[in-house]
């Protein structure tokens, strides 16, 4: 009895030392491109940020500087303070927005209504134009110039649009504060709208997985559209606000004026040392403000057991 129970025992710890090899096997790709293709860079970027990098005949020279670099991007570079503080404002307003429209919006598209496959595509179609071939023809002179001039068109639009909104809640009464987010997130209405194919269709399918017995239920207790939305949709794809969020922070911080000031200062001017510092420095900011984003949400959500 005993021998038999020793064999299953091998048997069992086989099976698992089994398991925990298919296990290393399928994430060792994802594991060598990160050792290699981001750890590697990662740690070199650092000792960059540290050092003057000089290129010559007999290869790359490193000169260890201490936080000179960093204080250069601090004090010398005035536009890296100025374009980091307006990444860090510009994420504050632009995500709230998003995820509040994603979020609104996959809600609509989640009903039934003729042509509903054909409006989901079109608030996804921005992501597809935004990526391959669509984006490196953006730099075209002619591509250029018509989205400056539809730009130009509809700033004047969202302006007078906003002046107006403006103007009818100053009147009503609302704070000045909340005026000035709202009119706000009006100007930047195609950002907002670009920047949420993504979001909607995470919300989307989180929405669809929400057994429809919780609604029938709730319809049978008098409950309204506005309470089953508060008391079922919401929570239940409340992990999906915490996810799109992380997604969305990362995605305003990965698109704009500072990191083409960072590749500009790296392989324009090829200060590669102050450029790995300016890296370093943004990556401290978003790393901060995803800690604290991240504990304060999660500790609203709602996990369904």
């Amino acid at each position: 009895m005993k021998s038999i129970t020793q064999r299953f025992g091998q048997k069992q710890r086989s099976y698992g030392k089994q398991k925990a090899l298919w296990g290393v096997a399928y994430v060792m790709p994802w594991l060598l491109g990160f050792i290699f293709f981001f750890l590697i860079p990662l740690l070199t970027s650092l000792i960059y940020s540290f050092s003057t990098v000089t290129a010559n005949s007999e290869g790359i020279g490193i000169t260890f500087m201490g936080m000179k670099n960093y204080v250069t991007a601090f004090t010398v570079n005035t536009s890296f303070n100025r374009m980091l503080t307006e990444a860090i404002v510009n994420m504050a307003v632009n995500v709230p927005l998003i995820v509040i429209f994603s979020l609104f919006l996959a809600v609509v598209l989640n009903q039934k209504f003729l042509g509903r496959s054909f409006a989901r595509s079109i608030f996804f179609l921005p992501v597809i134009l935004a990526s391959g071939v669509i984006l490196t023809l953006e730099s075209s002179s002619l591509v250029q110039a018509i989205n400056d001039q539809n730009a130009g068109s509809g700033g004047l639009i969202n302006a007078m649009g906003s002046f107006e909104l403006e103007r009818l809640m100053l009147q009503a009464g609302v704070s000045e504060t909340i005026v000035n987010y709202l009119t706000g997130a009006v100007d930047r209405i195609y950002e907002i709208v670009s920047q949420s194919g993504v979001q909607i269709l995470i919300f989307l399918a989180g929405i669809q997985t929400i057994s429809p017995q919780l609604y029938e239920a709730s319809k049978m207790e008098g409950a309204t559209g506005y309470e089953a939305f508060w008391k079922i949709t919401f929570p239940m794809v409340s992990p999906l606000i915490l996810v799109n969020m992380i997604y969305t922070i990362i995605d305003s911080f990965s698109r704009n004026e500072l990191t083409d000031l960072i590749k500009t200062t790296g392989f324009v001017q090829f200060d590669f040392g102050l450029s790995s510092a300016m890296a370093w420095i943004y990556f401290l900011a978003i790393s901060i403000i995803l800690l604290i984003s991240t504990y304060f949400v999660s500790r609203k959500v709602f996990y369904h057991e």
